[in-house]
């Protein structure tokens, strides 16, 4: 759901009850671009309050959410930590019931002396801004400047004094009694969808909340104005309103069928009905981290990872020109024949052609029945002269068609590579992974190396491989990039070992810590499952190939990971699995 002035209240009361008056700022972290981060300690414990002003999912709430953060901190980040490092968090306010929130700090500036400063969260989607404020709402900072040239009708620059947004024609429905509401409801048009009406008229109330309000009402999300009874509707919309001042909240979130988040609130959820289950928590920090803890983590990596992505894009375009061109040029190669064939011909007719033709009316002795041929001449050259030509064109399109079999066979060769780094690369966990990655294309030659990263011939360090433990109590490997698939299949794991791989695709190294000895049905299966997901393959009946680690061989000249083998044995496995069975088991 849209993160409404509803929700910001309830967060709100959520911080004011946990720290204000006793919370200090311990750290200012800014993981990403639009995420700032205030570790903040009250009672010898630690919270992290994120206040991220992302265009797709703005939000301000405690988490329990780790972030990587750049070594190199950006400005804002900067300037938030001069000022309020050690500052005390004194409270956090609503202004009105929109959807901007004042925390506000007691700091000291450069001399000591006491100073109050503001932190302005504006939660309003790709308008979404941070400021930072001095005790007399001077602007000192933006995470997002805001210029003429980019609205005229407000600015955001620093020395500016803070304006809040225009204000918008609604009425607050905090201040909505009974008796006012009712009065609305029997003036709106009775066939107007009632949740339309409710969000045009009340302020901060998102889609969401309205649908869930009509439900309670008139028993179906859908119904219009003129379908509801104005005393129900009148006392569900005040009594809503009501419990949120009081801060009587029911965090919740909304599950589809498949158990996937579908949807958020800050109170009971019905409106559903048998299309989704709910499920509710202590706190709203513990319901957002349920609702975007992966979504996160994985935008965060693919940020991350731009640079992989762009160069794996432009690699991946470039060969497949640089193959279409070969291919073409293959093709014109396998002429090679017809040209040696001509030159024959014109070397056993040579008494019957003429210096100056233009064509020859060459006899094929050799064909069935002797039928004449009429092959092209160079008029400027002698009839020998015209077979050589014909003999140096076969020569050079027969030397061409080994070289461009070679060349194609190459191309799709490191074609096939790029894929499993990109694969790998989709899979990257953290940003340990990540640099695992890009170590090897260093190595590989796609990235520049500095003095300080390992270049083309050294190993660069391995990163943590993932580990998880079978039904049986085995130990199962996974290579997170091809370097590490070639450290464990042919370093970590002994002969005896079984080892994984997904049919036909690019994907992870999958070894299974046996022994020698022989596991039951379920390692094999949770490791073939391992296996497909750590892989580009998808739904059911997945091939995973699987063989005794004796039974691999190195390709010669091939890039790291790749292998071959001739005895192995294949399970259909599906990928979807891997959470049902590595639930509890990731090392």
């Amino acid at each position: 759901m849209a993160y409404d002035a509803g929700m910001l209240s309830a967060v709100c009361g959520e911080i004011n009850a946990c720290l204000c008056g006793s919370a200090r700022v311990d750290k200012v972290l800014m993981p990403t671009p639009d995420e700032v981060v205030l570790q903040l300690h009250a009672a010898h414990k630690t919270r992290r309050l994120s206040l991220n002003v992302s265009g797709n999912a703005p939000r301000m709430t405690f988490t329990d959410e780790s972030k990587d953060n750049p070594l190199r901190p950006p400005m804002f980040c900067m300037l938030l930590r001069k000022h309020l490092t050690s500052a005390a968090l004194l409270s956090v306010r609503q202004e009105g019931f929109e959807r901007v929130a004042r925390l506000c700090f007691s700091s000291r500036d450069e001399m000591g002396y006491a100073e109050d400063l503001f932190l302005m969260v504006e939660i309003m989607g790709k308008y979404s801004n941070l400021m930072l404020l001095d005790s007399s709402d001077r602007i000192l900072g933006a995470l997002r400047v805001v210029d003429f040239t980019t609205s005229r009708v407000r600015q955001v620059l620093p020395g500016m004094t803070y304006e809040l947004p225009p204000p918008q024609e609604k009425r607050d429905p905090r201040e909505t009694d009974s008796a006012t509401f009712a009065s609305l409801l029997s003036q709106a048009d009775p066939d107007r969808p009632a949740e339309k009406w409710i969000t045009s008229t009340f302020l901060g109330t998102a889609s969401q909340v309205a649908r869930e309000l009509v439900w309670q009402a008139a028993g179906r999300a859908d119904a219009t104005v003129g379908e509801l009874e104005s005393g129900r509707m009148a006392e569900v919309f005040v009594s809503r309103f009501e419990r949120l001042a009081r801060g009587e909240i029911t965090p919740t979130l909304v599950l589809d069928r498949e158990g996937r988040p579908l949807d958020y609130a800050y109170d009971a959820v019905h409106y559903f009905e048998n299309a989704a289950t709910t499920r509710t928590y202590e706190t709203l920090g513990q319901l957002f981290d349920a609702f975007y803890a992966a979504r996160d983590r994985a935008e965060h990596l693919r940020a991350l990872s731009a640079d992989i992505s762009h160069l794996l894009k432009n690699e991946t375009a470039r060969l497949r020109r640089k193959l279409e061109a070969q291919t073409a040029e293959l093709e014109e190669a396998e002429k090679a024949d017809g040209y040696r064939r001509m030159g024959d011909l014109l070397t056993a007719n040579l008494y019957r052609i003429r210096r100056g033709d233009e064509t020859a009316l060459c006899c094929d002795w050799e064909a069935e029945g002797q039928p004449e041929v009429r092959v092209p001449l160079d008029a400027r050259l002698s009839p020998s002269a015209n077979a050589q030509r014909y003999y140096k064109l076969y020569n050079k399109a027969k030397t061409a068609r080994t070289v461009l079999t070679r060349q194609i066979a190459a191309a799709r060769a490191e074609l096939d590579y790029l894929s499993s780094v990109g694969v790998f690369a989709e899979a990257a966990e953290n940003a340990e992974e990540l640099e695992g990655i890009r170590a090897e294309l260093r190595r590989e030659g796609y990235l520049k190396s500095t003095a300080k990263q390992p270049g083309k011939g050294k190993n660069p360090p391995q990163t943590k491989l993932r580990t998880f433990t079978s039904p049986g109590g085995y130990r199962v490997m996974v290579g997170a990039n091809n370097l590490q698939n070639e450290y464990l299949t042919f370093t970590l794991a002994e002969k005896g070992d079984l080892w994984f791989h997904v049919k036909g695709m690019p994907g992870s190294h999958v070894v299974l810590f046996c022994g020698g000895a022989e596991p039951s049905e379920e390692d094999y299966t949770f490791a073939a499952v391992v296996a497909a997901h750590y892989s580009g393959a998808s739904g059911k009946g997945t091939a995973v190939d699987y063989t005794r680690v004796r039974e691999l061989r190195r390709v010669p000249g091939a890039r790291p990971g790749f292998v071959v083998y001739h005895t192995n044995y294949s399970a259909y496995v599906d990928p979807a699995d891997f959470a049902r069975l590595t639930g509890e088991t990731q090392g």
